[in-house]
């Protein structure tokens, strides 16, 4: 069952709930304070955070060129493990892609660890396709999978999230 999440911008304020989500999530591969700091800084417009009863259950960080010939990169996806299922990442992801419309972004790229399964399906529902495998792309060592997807082209597969947002201002 989908649960209605609020898609608002990062603020100051969220990065210890964000740095715990993330440690949640990734563990050892979990970014540091001074790295979410500076995405805010030079990604703040799609540095979006999925809030339901004024706690934060999950965050998306897309990063955008000026150029809009080069793809706009989703740099990290998380949810708490405790709302996984419920519809955050969807609805961060769809926030997001809307987003990337409106601003003229022709692609969204990422990187995915080969060894996760659900995420690259998740990713895949989404509309992105494997473009290459990176050698030893991550720190421990093992290859990372680039996806791509056109950002026009409505979201491939389930049905559109958007009726799931509730509307505060901008989604």
């Amino acid at each position: 069952m989908f649960r209605k999440y609020f898609i608002r911008r990062f603020r100051d304020s969220d990065l210890d709930r964000i740095l715990g989500i993330e440690r949640k999530s990734f563990g050892s591969d979990a970014y540091d304070r001074k790295l979410f700091a500076e995405y805010a800084r030079t990604c703040g417009g799609f540095f979006l955070v999925a809030e339901r009863g004024r706690k934060i259950w999950g965050y998306a960080l897309t990063c955008m060129c000026a150029d809009r010939s080069k793809p706009a990169e989703l740099v990290s996806l998380a949810v708490d493990p405790e709302a996984r299922g419920t519809g955050a990442a969807k609805t961060l992801m769809d926030s997001t892609l809307r987003r990337l419309r409106r601003r003229g972004a022709a692609r969204w790229s990422l990187m995915v660890k080969v060894t996760n399964q659900r995420a690259r399906a998740f990713y895949e529902e989404y509309g992105f396709t494997k473009t290459r495998v990176v050698r030893k792309y991550y720190e421990d060592g093992r290859d990372g999978v680039r996806m791509v997807r056109e950002v026009s082209g409505r979201k491939a597969g389930g049905r559109s999230q958007e009726s799931v947002v509730r509307r505060r201002g901008s989604t």
